[in-house]
C-alpha cells in the first residue's frame, strides 16, 4: 500500500501528457504490474544462464528482467514542423507498412515481439503526405492489394506476410490504427489508363488527377529559379561551379529541349545530367569551373555516345548507296526531311526524295507508301489533302483528270506525319508544270486544302540533318530550308549551323502558301488567277492549269471516239 503513491507520483507525468484512452488503459495496467512485482525492481537481476555454444546473433532477443516495461516508440514527429511529407523511393511491402522483426532466442527459435515493431513509410506521414512512385510501388509484391485495402477502410495494420518473411515467428498483430494520409503517386499518363482500366477501384481510391507540364515559360523569374537550381545542384553534389557562359549554355539547351522558345524544360534531370558531365570534362581539363565549352563539350559526347544510325546513314550518302541530290535542278523531285527518334533526349534529321509522276488518267493520286502499307493514318490524311488542293486550285472549271504517283525514295520502314504534304504537292506541281526544281532546297511544312503551310514538329533536327549532308556534298551558298512561318519561334539551331546562314552559305525561308515558295524552289513566278487566266502567262501555275485543262480536254475527246496522236 506504501508503494503505490510513489508507483502513482512517479506516472502522473505521464497520465496529464497523454490524453488517449489507448494510453490510459496502458498506464493503469503498468500501475498495476508494478505494484504487484515491486520486488523485482528491489533485488539485483541474475545474470541469464546459457547453454554452451556460439555468441548470439547480432539483434538477437536477450532475457531482460524489465522487458516489458520498454516502450517502442516507432515514429517520433514531434521536431517535425507542420504536417509530415514522407517521399519513399522503395515502395515495398515492409517500407511502406511496416513490418515485425523477429527475434532469435537461444535454442536456435524465433519468436516475435513488440520491440521488433518497425513503422513504415505510412506510419511517418500520419496527419501528412506519402509519395512514391506508382510503377515501383504495383511492381512489388502484395502492395497493391494492402495499399488499396488501407486506403478504402482508414486502417493501418502491421503484418509481415508469411511468404515475404525468411524465417517462422509467432505470431504477433498489433491492433490496426486510423490511416490519416493523403497518398500521391507519381506516374506518367499511360500507366494512369491502365490503371484505371484494369481496376475499378483505382479512380475511387485517387479521385484527383494532375498532370505537370515538362515545359515551363521562359521568363526572368523563372531563369533565375534554374539558376539556384544549378546552384544547389553543384552545392549539393559538390561540383564545380557554373559560370555565366556555362548557365548560358544549360538555358540554351533547355530552350531546346522544350522545343519552343518561350519555353524551358522542367525536366531537371536531364538538365542534372548534364551538369554532372559537364563537371567531369572540366575536371578532366583542369578548370576550376564548368565554362561553356565543358558544357559543349558534354553535350556531344552525349550525341556521340547514341548516334551510330546517323554516323552509318552519314557513310551511305557519302558512298552514294543512299541517292541524294543537294546541287541540280529536277523535274518532279523535292528533298524533303524527317526526323528519326532514337533516344529520349536525343533525335536526328535528315533529308528523304520524295519523286512524282504524272498522267492523264482518272485514279487520282496514289501514294505508294500508302498502298503498300508503310505510311500511317497521319500520313495518308497528308496525301489525301494534297487532293483537295488540286481541286480547290485547278479543278474549278474543269474536272481533274489526273493520275499520279507519289514515292518516297529508298524508304523501307514506315513514314508517320503529314510534314511531308508540302514537298509532296510542290513534286506533284513540278511534274505537271515541267519546272526543274532546286534540289538545294528542301521542304518542310504541313498544308491544308487550301494550301496554307501550318507548323510541324523536330524543326530544329531537319534543318541541322540537311544542313549536315549539303555540307557533305559541298555548300553552294544557295541552299536551305523551306519551313512554315509558325516554326521560326522554334529555331535553335547549332552553332555551325547559325554561323553558316549568317554567312550566307545556308538559308531559311518561311513561307505561308505553297505559292510563296514556288519562286524559291524553281526561280519562276507562281502566278495568280485573274477570272479565267493567270497572271503571268507563264508561270507554275499557269502551266500546270494548261496542262490539266489539255488532260481533260484529251480524256473527253477520248471518252467521245476521238483520237490523240
Amino acid at each position: 500500500a506504501l508503494v503505490r503513491p510513489i508507483i502513482r507520483q512517479a506516472i502522473a507525468r505521464v497520465v496529464e501528457a497523454c490524453s488517449a484512452p489507448g494510453v490510459q488503459q496502458y498506464v493503469q495496467e503498468v500501475e498495476e504490474a508494478l505494484h504487484d512485482d515491486v520486488e523485482r525492481f528491489l533485488l539485483p537481476a541474475p545474470a541469464p544462464e546459457r547453454e554452451p555454444g556460439p555468441a548470439a546473433w547480432p539483434g538477437s532477443y536477450e532475457e531482460d528482467p524489465f522487458h516489458e516495461y520498454q516502450v517502442n516508440i516507432i515514429v517520433d514527429n514531434t521536431e517535425t514542423p507542420g504536417a509530415p511529407v514522407i517521399y519513399e523511393t522503395a515502395p515495398t511491402h515492409k517500407n511502406l507498412f511496416g513490418s515485425i522483426e523477429p527475434m532469435l532466442e537461444y535454442g536456435g527459435m524465433w519468436r516475435s515481439d513488440f520491440m521488433g515493431i518497425r513503422a513504415g513509410a505510412f506510419h511517418r506521414a500520419q496527419g501528412g503526405y506519402l509519395v512514391f512512385d506508382a510503377l515501383d510501388a504495383v511492381s512489388e509484391p502484395l502492395v497493391w492489394s494492402t495499399l488499396k485495402r488501407t486506403l478504402r477502410y482508414g486502417r493501418l495494420e502491421i503484418h509481415t506476410p508469411d511468404h515475404l518473411s525468411l524465417v517462422p515467428s509467432t505470431t504477433l498483430k498489433p491492433e490496426p490504427v486510423p490511416c490519416a494520409v493523403k497518398v500521391i503517386m507519381l506516374g506518367d499518363a499511360e500507366l494512369y489508363e491502365a490503371l484505371a482500366h484494369e481496376d475499378a477501384a483505382f479512380k475511387r481510391l485517387f479521385k484527383v488527377k494532375a498532370d505537370f507540364d515538362d515545359t515551363i515559360p521562359r521568363q526572368p523569374q523563372t531563369m533565375l529559379r534554374y539558376v539556384g537550381f544549378l546552384s544547389r545542384l553543384c552545392q549539393e553534389e559538390q561540383l564545380r561551379p557554373c559560370d555565366r557562359e556555362a548557365v548560358a549554355a544549360l538555358l540554351e539547351w533547355a530552350v531546346r529541349l522544350a522545343g519552343r522558345q518561350n519555353k524551358l524544360s522542367a525536366r531537371l534531370d536531364a538538365i542534372a545530367d548534364v551538369v554532372r558531365e559537364a563537371d567531369y570534362w572540366a575536371a578532366k581539363a583542369g578548370e576550376a569551373v564548368v565554362t561553356r565549352a565543358t558544357v559543349t563539350r558534354a553535350l556531344t559526347e552525349r550525341v556521340e555516345r547514341v548516334n551510330l544510325i546517323e554516323e552509318k546513314l552519314r557513310e551511305l550518302l557519302a558512298q552514294g548507296i543512299v541517292l541524294m541530290n543537294t546541287q541540280s535542278l529536277v523535274i518532279g523531285q523535292v528533298n524533303g526531311l524527317v526526323v528519326y527518334e532514337l533516344e529520349e533526349d536525343y533525335a536526328f534529321g535528315g533529308p528523304i526524295r520524295i519523286t512524282a509522276e504524272t498522267s492523264m488518267g482518272d485514279a487520282g493520286v496514289v501514294n505508294i507508301e500508302r498502298e503498300v502499307d508503310l505510311g500511317d493514318a497521319t500520313y495518308n490524311k497528308g496525301v489525301l489533302i494534297l487532293s483537295g488542293y488540286l481541286r480547290h486550285v485547278y479543278a474549278q472549271d474543269k474536272p481533274l483528270v489526273l493520275s499520279a504517283s507519289l514515292c518516297v525514295e529508298q524508304s523501307y520502314d514506315g513514314i508517320a506525319g503529314d510534314s511531308a504534304s508540302a514537298a509532296e504537292i510542290y513534286a506533284l506541281l513540278s511534274s505537271l508544270a515541267q519546272v526543274p526544281i532546286a534540289q538545294g532546297i528542301a521542304v518542310t511544312g504541313s498544308v491544308n486544302q487550301k494550301g496554307q503551310f501550318q507548323p510541324i514538329s523536330g524543326i530544329n533536327e531537319k534543318i541541322e540533318g540537311f544542313f549536315d549532308v549539303c555540307r557533305l556534298q559541298g555548300l553552294t551558298g544557295t541552299q536551305g530550308v523551306i519551313l512554315p512561318p509558325q516554326n521560326v519561334d522554334d529555331l535553335m539551331l547549332r552553332a555551325d549551323v547559325v554561323e553558316a546562314v549568317l554567312a550566307g552559305q545556308f538559308h531559311l525561308y518561311p513561307v505561308a502558301t505553297i505559292d510563296e515558295g514556288l519562286p524559291i524552289l524553281t526561280g519562276m513566278a507562281a502566278g495568280q488567277r485573274c477570272g479565267e487566266t493567270w497572271y503571268p502567262g507563264d508561270s507554275v501555275n499557269a502551266r500546270v492549269d494548261a496542262h490539266l485543262r489539255r488532260f481533260a480536254e484529251q480524256w473527253y475527246a477520248l471518252q467521245h471516239g476521238h483520237t490523240y496522236e
